[in-house]
């Protein structure tokens, strides 16, 4: 098929790019590869170490290309190649295209574990793929002997004659290799700039952690940057809890007990650094591998961990200290892991509105489509976004921790034994539930063996949701929301509770109930959120919503239903409502592994309208209408289509309440 074309280079296809072009006979796979400006990773620099570099040859005619491909368009198999084929194996017609040279006309597959800046694929249908370009990358050099007082220069050097990399410079935090004499070490660069890490020999991997700091709970995932593979992820309470269990009161504890900021700071510090070094001990590695972290959080939270002053947050404008995003040395901040490693911390939006709000937007990402999107990521605050790629506005509502089961006489965290499914019979008002660790219900056959080792310990936050959406949707709640009995006594579940009733979940040990205490915190807490939602909607003149998104610590496993019928949320197409999990730390992940990503929030977050709930004078009159169940006044026609809400109440009282 050459014809009259020159026979001294060949035709090189890669796909999936479909990047081609003519290179010289005996070209290396990977130089022609660069030269077309295909993505191929490489650490080691072309000795055949790595691995990066794998390709695989595409066998047969490839008529739309106008090429026939086959093994024998490369040289034959290297020394190298069949050394590295010993020791980690290498796929029949999968080559080195380090030393893999071009002899012929050839199609070149290269697969995405082999691309320099790849993807890494979510899961939900609707989230999109995070891109792995990461701020570190690791090459590996060979080092001419040498005493300490020039190995520098020698590195210096040999990162120029070997990478063509120049104007570096050592971070002054970072320790040196213990050997002057080491006859080859791998660097770790950060933006191609800052020398942070030296290894002894061959080292490929190099790992961040992303860490969502919440008010109530701290969660961090380990990555591998290069791979952008989820290693490991751990969670604690925050400790700083203790100082109050939302944030006005840990703002109030630092107002009448000065210096007690600088003990949250320590401790939230001390709590990042014990995370990291759970996840290391999962997934098999040093801590010392950690060398960049990205952290998000409230405005509280990120002032408490930078060190920085969260007084002014307690009072009207609510001003930052710093809104931008921040870069600062692990060693700076007294992180127990290497002193030249860097945390990044994205920007915040507003007084009210934090980084953890701009990295559900990076998680979400609402800006890219015209669907008008809400966004509600639910914890002790709940972050509010609403918009488009027109325009975005983001508000931050205080629902408290009842969501999460504090506040809640029977309330606990989401873990093993905690009820997470709750089901009222709309007759006799019988309760039927699952609980975390176990598949069946309360009612199925085995249910009781299969909970005998973790028992049933509490309710946590979406068990709570759906038990008062149910008791209302049974007639035991009314609008208002007080606990009523619809059957005049009939029901062995709802017990004389003072003045009140209360409604027996299980009998025990230990018992469980549910209050008209607990009913009043999931009220506050849902009223806020909702009128958080409707104060944006009113902002941006919208009526109707296309898709709402729930996220937060329980985010993932909320029954979109039984959270309408709750009216937490606006009404909505309940197909078009899915929840989302722990958002703002999937955004910390892609600010880690990214860093398109965090030039793409810093730019964006200047583009937010920020709505400070405390000082708008609508907010309580949404409230208010919001405390009702779902709603005093807010039509549902979407819910109304799947669901049989209870009549509006009866001025005159028909039900009765049980007396005591």
């Amino acid at each position: 098929m050459k014809g009259d074309r020159p026979t001294d280079d060949a035709l090189v296809v890669f796909l999936p790019s479909g990047r081609r072009g003519r290179v010289p006979l005996e070209t290396p796979l990977l130089q022609a590869a660069r030269g077309l400006g295909v993505d191929i990773d490489s650490v080691c620099g072309g000795r055949g170490i790595c691995g990066r570099c794998r390709v695989e040859v595409a066998v047969g005619a490839f008529a739309k290309l106008g090429i026939t491909s086959a093994p024998e368009g490369l040289s034959p198999v290297s020394q190298p190649e069949h050394l590295f084929d010993g020791r980690k194996g290498l796929s029949a017609n999968q080559r080195l295209s380090c030393h893999a040279r071009v002899r012929g006309d050839v199609v070149i597959d290269v697969p995405a574990e082999s691309q320099l800046h790849r993807q890494v694929v979510r899961k939900r249908e609707e989230a999109h793929p995070i891109a792995v370009d990461p701020v570190l990358h690791p090459y590996y050099v060979e080092l001419p002997a040498g005493g300490p007082d020039d190995r520098w220069r020698h590195l210096a050097a040999a990162l120029e004659a070997q990478w063509s990399l120049t104007d570096l410079r050592i971070d002054p935090a970072l320790t040196p290799w213990p050997d002057a004499d080491t006859p080859s070490v791998t660097v770790a660069l950060r933006d191609a700039q800052s020398v942070v890490a030296v290894w002894p020999g061959f080292h490929d991997r190099l790992c961040g952690l992303a860490v969502d700091i919440g008010t109530t709970t701290i969660a961090a995932h380990l990555c591998d940057l290069a791979s952008g593979e989820l290693l490991a992820s751990a969670g604690m309470m925050n400790p700083q809890i203790r100082f109050g269990e939302d944030v006005m009161s840990r703002i109030s504890h630092i107002q009448l007990n000065p210096g007690s900021g600088a003990e949250m700071t320590a401790r939230v510090r001390r709590a990042i650094g014990q995370l990291a070094a759970d996840c290391a001990a999962e997934a098999g590695l040093d801590p010392s591998a950690i060398l960049e972290l990205a952290v998000v959080g409230n405005p509280a939270m990120h002032h408490l961990f930078l060190g920085l002053d969260a007084l002014p947050l307690g009072q009207a404008p609510f001003p930052l200290a710093v809104a931008d995003a921040v870069t600062r040395r692990t060693g700076e901040l007294d992180l127990e892991l290497p002193a030249a490693g860097h945390v990044y911390v994205l920007p915040c939006i507003a007084g009210h509105v934090g980084a953890d709000a701009a990295a559900v937007i990076l998680s979400e990402a609402p800006h890219r489509g015209e669907e008008m999107t809400l966004v509600i990521d639910i914890g002790t605050n709940a972050e509010i976004v609403l918009g488009n790629r027109d325009r975005l506005l983001a508000c931050s509502s205080p629902t408290g921790p009842a969501f999460e089961g504090a506040q809640i006489s029977a309330g606990q965290r989401a873990t093993p034994g905690a009820i997470e499914r709750l089901r009222v019979d709309r007759d006799g008002l019988a309760p039927r539930f699952k609980v975390i660790g176990c598949d069946l219900w309360s009612d199925q056959p085995g249910f009781a063996e299969a909970v005998a080792e973790t028992g049933i310990t509490g309710i946590c936050g979406s068990g709570i949701i759906e038990a008062v959406a149910e008791l209302f949707l049974a007639g035991a709640i009314a609008a208002d929301g007080r606990m009523v009995d619809p059957a005049d006594g009939a029901s062995p579940h709802l017990l004389p509770d003072g003045k009140n009733l209360a409604y027996l979940v299980h009998a025990g040990p230990p018992e469980l109930r549910i209050s008209q205490a607990d009913i009043r915190a999931i009220q506050l807490a849902k009223a806020a959120a909702y009128a958080g939602a409707r104060l944006l909607m009113e902002r941006l003149g919208v009526r109707s919503l296309d898709r709402i998104v729930l996220t937060g610590g329980f985010g993932s496993y909320l029954d979109p239903t039984h959270a309408m019928v709750l009216g937490l949320i606006p009404n909505c197409p309940l197909e078009r409502v899915s929840a989302a999990g722990n958002a703002a730390g999937t955004g910390a992940r892609i600010a880690l592994l990214d860093r398109g990503a965090r030039a793409e929030i810093e730019a964006l977050v200047r583009q937010v309208e920020k709505v400070e709930t405390a000082v708008e004078p609508d907010f309580q009159d949404h409230f208010v209408a919001a405390m009702a169940l779902p709603h005093r006044h807010d039509a549902f026609p979407d819910l109304a289509k799947v669901v049989d809400l209870p009549p509006p109440p009866v001025p005159s009282g028909r039900r009765r309440r049980r007396s005591g």
